[in-house]
């Protein structure tokens, strides 16, 4: 029996999933600074005690482009304690791992260095919070990598084409093929997977014994015609979907019936906006997969600060409130103090059963005063729960929708209207305000060179990424480009045809959305690189200033005045340290190779597997689903590469579990658990 179960335990991988860690979220808040931190660190205990695998992070890491001294300082600390360790790593990785890291420094796996000692390996893509952004393109993941600490994978960068290249790892005779694609904005996403631009590599060899994986950092629900990425865009080949971005958990993986594989949102992991999605209860996922069958078991959080939330329409206690009663007010700010304290014993009730939670709640009442009410004081409200809530000066918002004049009272959803209020549980972009202030101002404020949508972009870079010469440089660059137009057709010098030719000419632009993103790159290449001109100038320019000031100091004085040096501007000079003659792609890329076959993504209507479904209740409150693929004739190039193979029998079978946050881990009825031996 023991032989069994070790045999299970070396044929099964044990996977931690997380996304949306935000480390740094609101650091500088003295109640919760360090909210973020605490809970990463419970994560990574975690995957420590459960002695898994690796961990899969889908991306947003950090909550800042450019973290904080803190917060890297602290997620350093964190990765160091948990992660290195004498444990050995029982999974090897199959595929060119020279491809699969080619942006890194040390293009190979961490725990594969030999200066190193790895006991839990993380993976993890970027996020839009933390993507790669600069002159040299990197973010605070590559940091992490380079210190090795963890691995880095996902990142493209052309906006022509997109190969994901999978992470070939093996356990046993377990296989899984591990894809990552990074944050991109959706739009530009939508537009090269209907164009069939994103094409996902699947390895020629045995191409149906492996277990596919993939995570992704996108909008999964539609926030515009083409600001998301609609899953029936992915592979019908995919197995498991981690889907990240989305704060809401849902970790339960649901199942896609058009194409056929599971989409598990594990949300994040702190609340960072009162929204009604977070305040569902955080978990985090151990995946368990052997062959092709996989278990998702679901891990509650216990150090997340408890979020409640509540909201209340005015207009629904006409026996209670009066808009002509003169002390309507009084009594509406007496209900909502009711509210409020019904939440906070609700939350300290909550919190009586895990000492790990923070003390103070965060508590939102959501108050829709549409009707002819009035709002009381929210300041004054406040205050009053200064010492017992998180967000003290966020506890009441107050909202009422606009009065539609054309339909009737009968056509009204009220439902709908309190599901989604003004300025709540919708977010923004820089880009979209920039282009809904151009659509609504008056004609002698249009633009009549630039396009909406490029300098959209360029604020959102000014904004996001602090590229202060963004919106210069776009300006300057269109400007080039269209002088260069009206030279090629010899535009006669009359004011009215210049301005017809420019019309024209940027009418071109806005049809032609790729040569726009070309413009806009170009751009930022131009503000990075003037950047970079202006450190060094600034730099150099220090040094001279340092230089004349010191030779000053030593001159003699004609006076007999002591020489004495005036106040000192040099900054520190940073000298570069060359790099030590380290061959990057000879490290893992012999004997690691294995050959891919190209497939293009054709989205279909109808799915062209079939399955047959047999689900089996019991009392362990477990759903056990397994599906069989019906068989279908694959014509398979021939194979470059040989693997010894531990077992000849087929996996076919894809079958999933899922387990409440009480049950004991079982991951296939047939065997027992164990510990793995080592």
């Amino acid at each position: 029996m023991s032989t069994t179960n070790s045999q299970d335990d070396e044929d099964t991988f044990k996977i931690l999933i997380a996304t949306d860690i935000h480390l740094g979220y609101l650091e500088k808040d003295p109640v919760r600074g360090n909210d973020t931190f605490v809970t990463f660190n419970e994560i990574l205990d975690h995957a420590q005690k459960k002695e898994v695998d690796f961990v899969l992070l889908g991306g947003d890491l950090f909550h800042e482009n450019k973290p904080s001294r803190k917060t890297v300082h602290s997620c350093l600390a964190s990765l160091r304690k948990y992660c290195m360790g004498d444990r050995p790593v029982q999974f090897e990785i199959l595929s060119d791992q020279a491809v699969n890291f080619h942006y890194s420094k040390f293009p190979w796996v961490n725990y594969q260095d030999g200066n190193l000692n790895i006991s839990i390996p993380i993976f993890s893509i970027h996020g839009n919070h933390d993507d790669p952004t600069g002159a040299d393109a990197l973010c605070a993941l590559d940091i992490l990598s380079c210190a090795g600490l963890l691995n880095h994978f996902g990142r493209s960068t052309s906006v022509e084409k997109i190969d994901i290249s999978p992470i070939l790892l093996r356990k046993g005779r377990t296989k899984i093929a591990l894809y990552g694609l990074g944050a991109i904005p959706d739009e530009r996403l939508y537009r090269m997977f209907v164009n069939k631009q994103v094409t996902m590599l699947r390895p020629k060899e045995d191409e149906d014994s492996w277990f596919n994986l993939f995570v992704i950092h996108q909008n999964r629900s539609k926030h515009g015609a083409t600001n998301y990425v609609p899953e029936q865009f992915l592979d019908d080949f995919i197995n498991l979907v981690v889907w990240g971005h989305e704060h809401e958990c849902k970790i339960a993986p649901f199942q896609n019936e058009q194409q056929g594989f599971y989409v598990s949102q594990p949300g994040s992991s702190v609340v960072t906006s009162l929204s009604p999605g977070e305040a569902v209860k955080k978990h985090i996922g151990l995946l368990h997969v052997k062959g092709k069958k996989m278990k998702m078991q679901k891990i509650a959080l216990e150090t997340v600060r408890t979020f409640h939330m509540e909201d209340v329409v005015l207009a629904d206690h006409p026996d209670l409130f009066n808009p002509d009663d003169p002390k309507v007010t009084q009594a509406i700010q007496a209900f909502c103090m009711e509210k409020v304290e019904l939440m906070l014993d609700n939350a300290e009730r909550e919190r009586l059963g895990n000492p790990q939670q923070p003390e103070k709640p965060l508590i939102r009442l959501r108050v829709d005063y549409t009707g002819g009410f009035e709002p009381f004081s929210v300041h004054r409200f406040s205050q009053k729960y200064v010492d017992r809530v998180a967000n003290p000066k966020d506890i009441i918002h107050f909202f009422r929708h606009r009065e539609q004049k054309e339909k009737n009272d009968s056509d009204l959803n009220f439902g709908k209207l309190i599901s989604r209020p003004a300025s709540e549980g919708m977010t923004l972009r820089v880009e979209d305000l920039v282009k809904q202030y151009f659509q609504t101002a008056e004609k002698k404020v249009q633009l009549s060179l630039l396009t909406e949508r490029g300098m959209g972009e360029a604020v959102q870079e000014f904004v996001d990424k602090e590229e202060k010469d963004a919106i210069e440089e776009l300006v300057k660059f269109q400007l080039e480009k269209t002088q260069r137009f009206l030279k090629e057709r010899r535009t006669d010098a009359e004011e009215e045809k210049i301005d017809e030719e420019v019309r024209k000419f940027r009418e071109s632009r806005k049809k032609n959305t790729e040569e726009e993103d070309e413009e806009v790159r170009e751009a930022m290449t131009r503000a990075r690189a003037h950047r970079s001109e202006d450190a060094v100038l600034v730099a150099a320019s220090s040094d001279e200033e340092l230089m004349d000031t010191g030779m000053k100091g030593t001159d003699d004085s004609d006076d007999g005045f002591p020489a004495t040096l005036s106040r000192g501007r040099g900054r520190a000079r940073g000298r570069a340290r060359g790099a030590r003659g380290q061959n990057s792609t000879a490290r893992g890329s012999s004997r690691r190779g294995r050959a891919f076959r190209s497939l293009k993504p054709e989205p279909t209507l109808n799915s062209s597997k079939s399955y047959s479904e047999a689900i089996i209740d019991d009392d362990s409150d477990l759903e056990d689903i397994s599906i069989v693929p019906s068989s279908k004739v694959n014509q398979r190039l021939p194979t470059t590469s040989s693997l010894s193979k531990r077992g000849s029998q087929s996996q076919t079978s894809r079958g999933v579990d899922f387990e409440s946050d009480e049950d004991e881990f079982d991951p296939f009825k047939s065997t027992a658990t164990s510990r793995r031996t080592k």
